[in-house]
């Protein structure tokens, strides 16, 4: 049973802090901590019926087992006064320091957020908590002291609720503790859960634990004196203990197909000695007595977890048969395994705090690391939230480079994913790799304790195919980002270009165009910063040239008509309203076909200019409209142009060109792009109508390999 807190008294607390902690005036902050969370909590009842005061005391005990300094005891006493007792952060700084009102404040914004494992409109939540806890890895200790206090009360809630923050805590925050390395709250947290979510399998674990206890106790004794009595001849200072397995874990290996009974580790013992070379001559004793099992042995000294843990690990067949997993480590990394961040803490050293818990955290913690990178992709809520499931807290690899360096990646990532993560360089300039002196496909799999060695050459640049062999969203997202620079490079070309052509035609210097004056004034009026801002927005299609040069000339352009019109054209197809034989143009931005809404612009010696009613140009112009209409006997083909959106076929185009040619379309040019899923085609197309056109798309969206089809304005 898990002991109950609320008979506990802050002279306790002081009294377990003051185990580690030597300094009195630290103490004293905390009972003042204590007396402040007290008198602002005064009249407040939690759930279960107790004064609400105890569930900060036993928050800070709980934070006691994993020797938190003085300011997270003091914030762990507090961390709900802001939110519930309407306390303000400058209070507390005024009354405890900055460092106690930034980590009661940090709490505080997560409990605000509350966890959902089904509401997906609260996904923009999880991302701030788990970012947000970069930040001060304390914060979420505290956090986790919290929960674990409020696991350990869950049966004052009704049974809904109580699975509600079972199944909240199993899937989001005991994987975070797990990542801390904080094993002792991550056990306890998770068998809690279980208890929770499904009490029938808990329970049945639990006794049939309790029927082989007995049994189970005396293996591990006679196991014990026999290894203490081995180690005491070779003059080995050690401590030796039982270790138990946790009913989650147990759950968990009956849950992947092993009986009860099939077990190896329910009989297990640990020993601690003072040096790492004494780890392997302790396992060499038992080796050369107890036979190892193949395969289960594991050197966790040498490449230690990515949350620092360090232990060797080595099943035998012990005495009487009995199979024991027995860890061997040294007293310093078993306070990491049990308190993982934690036991890196500089009180102990009796430094500064804060900066060096910091600078630790980050070097020893890639959990983090990930978290940040995830967020600075700019990705959705739920792509953020996603990813964070799949490749943070899931169960990874670990890879290695030929130095020696590890790398943690998801389960099925490849040499890409690999390469990206070293550095956006080592990706982009990729040519090859080599896994274990073998040379390997850019989709093989990486495995466990690979050693890869990744092959570049400066003058390569990634492959769009590469997006449906990378595993990991950060790669993914810097292949993307590659081409879409690329493809900003190259409306920038296209931009500039086009404005030096039209500046040309209408014989203007490019010089005096851009003096500084006229510069401010096209800037401010288009609304972008730079000239590769501009020409952006141009070779996109957003502003036409003549638009820029308008800006400051204020002159129409020269016909924006691309269309080959017949000379009758002009004088038949089109009707201005109440004038005849007048010049008309079709706009090329909108490419307004019979069917359209238009609306006719009157230039200046250039006639008329038809747009579509929607065409995005017409905010730009200003107010010399003019009706016209399309006349009713049209005789002409008018063109327009479509994206396709298909899957790979080397049939497209041969298609396309046929289901134009029964259509009497004809097909004035076919541009491919291509992106990661799918291939874009780009189609210009002579049509009579609106209606032919769109009988056209109709057809050709029945193809099996087209995604999607669309008219597009230019």
């Amino acid at each position: 049973m898990t002991k109950n807190y609320s008979n506990y008294t802050v002279d306790d607390l002081i009294k377990k802090a003051s185990n580690y902690i030597e300094d009195n005036s630290e103490l004293e902050k905390i009972r003042r901590a204590y007396k402040f969370a007290e008198e602002k909590h005064s009249g407040q009842y939690r759930v279960s019926g107790e004064p609400y005061i105890y569930h900060p005391l036993c928050t800070a005990m709980i934070l006691t087992t994993v020797t938190a300094d003085c300011d997270t005891l003091c914030a762990g006493l507090m961390h709900d006064v802001i939110e519930d007792c309407n306390v303000s952060k400058s209070e507390i700084e005024e009354l405890f320091g900055k460092e106690v009102a930034k980590l009661v404040d940090g709490v505080s914004k997560i409990s605000k957020m509350h966890f959902s494992t089904e509401n997906e409109a609260l996904v923009e939540y999880y991302k701030k908590i788990i970012v947000g806890m970069s930040e001060d890895v304390r914060v979420i200790i505290i956090k986790l002291a919290d929960r674990l206090h409020n696991m350990r009360t869950l049966w004052a809630l009704p049974v809904d609720r109580q699975k509600v923050k079972a199944k909240e805590v199993l899937e989001i925050l005991a994987p975070i503790a797990h990542h801390l390395g904080i094993h002792k709250i991550k056990s306890e947290l998770e068998d809690l859960s279980l208890r929770y979510l499904k009490p029938e399998v808990f329970y049945d674990i639990a006794e049939k634990l309790n029927v082989t206890k007995l049994e189970r106790d005396n293996a591990v004794s006679d196991m014990i004196n026999t290894v203490s009595d081995m180690l005491a001849e070779h003059n080995i200072k050690f401590e030796i203990k039982g270790r138990s397995k946790s009913i989650y874990s147990i759950y968990k290996k009956m849950e992947s197909g092993k009986r009860f009974n099939e077990l190896y580790d329910l009989l297990a013992i640990r020993i601690l000695v003072d040096t790492e070379p004494e780890c392997y001559m302790v396992l060499g004793i038992i080796h050369s007595k107890f036979r190892p099992i193949p395969k289960r042995f594991k050197d966790y000294i040498a490449m230690p977890k990515v949350n620092g843990y360090q232990s060797l690990h080595t099943t035998i067949f012990g005495i009487e048969g009995f199979l024991f997993e027995v860890q061997i480590r040294t007293h310093a990394m078993d306070e990491v395994a049990e308190n993982g961040v934690a036991a890196h803490w500089a009180y102990k050293e009796k430094k500064n705090l804060n900066g060096q818990v910091q600078s630790s955290t980050e070097a020893k913690l890639q959990f983090f690391k990930s978290i940040m990178e995830l967020d600075e992709e700019k990705m959705s809520s739920e792509e953020f939230v996603n990813s964070v499931k799949n490749e943070v807290l899931n169960n990874n690899i670990y890879v290695f480079t030929p130095k020696g360096d590890v790398f943690e990646l998801p389960k099925g990532a490849t040499p890409i994913d690999f390469a990206y993560k070293i550095h956006t360089a080592v990706g982009d300039t990729m040519v090859g790799a080599i896994v274990n002196n073998n040379i390997v496909s850019l989709d093989y799999e990486l495995k466990d304790n690979d050693i890869v060695k990744i092959i570049t050459n400066r003058n390569s640049k990634p492959s769009k195919e590469w997006l449906s062999l990378a595993k990991t969203t950060q790669a993914k997202s810097k292949i993307k980002n590659y081409f879409t620079k690329s493809e900003k490079d190259i409306y920038i070309e296209r931009g500039k270009d086009a404005l030096e052509k039209e500046l040309r035609k209408k014989k203007i210097a490019f010089n005096e165009f851009f003096d500084e004056e006229n510069t401010k004034v096209i800037f401010k009026e288009t609304k972008v910063n730079d000239l590769d801002d501009l020409y952006l927005n141009i070779g996109n299609n957003k502003f036409s040239p003549s638009y820029i040069i308008n800006i400051i000339y204020k002159k129409e352009s020269i016909s924006e008509s691309k269309v080959k019109l017949s000379q009758k054209n002009n004088d038949n197809d089109i009707i201005v309203d109440g004038i005849d034989k007048i010049k008309v143009n079709l706009a090329n931005c909108c490419n307004p076909l019979p069917g359209d809404e238009i609306v006719g612009y009157i230039t200046k010696g250039n006639g008329i200019s038809v747009h579509r009613i929607n065409c995005l140009n017409l905010e730009y112009l200003d107010n010399r409209m003019i009706s016209v209409k399309w006349n009713d006997n049209i005789k002409n083909k008018y063109l327009t142009s479509i994206i396709v959106y298909a899957q790979a076929s080397d049939d497209f185009v041969f298609e396309i060109t046929q289901k134009a040619s029964s259509f009497n379309i004809s097909i004035d040019n076919i541009k491919t792009l291509r992106n990661a899923d799918t291939f874009i085609y780009e189609i210009d197309l002579w049509v009579r109508d609106v209606e032919h056109l769109n009988n056209f798309i109709r057809n050709i969206n029945t193809l099996k390999y087209v995604v999607d089809v669309m008219r597009i304005m230019k």
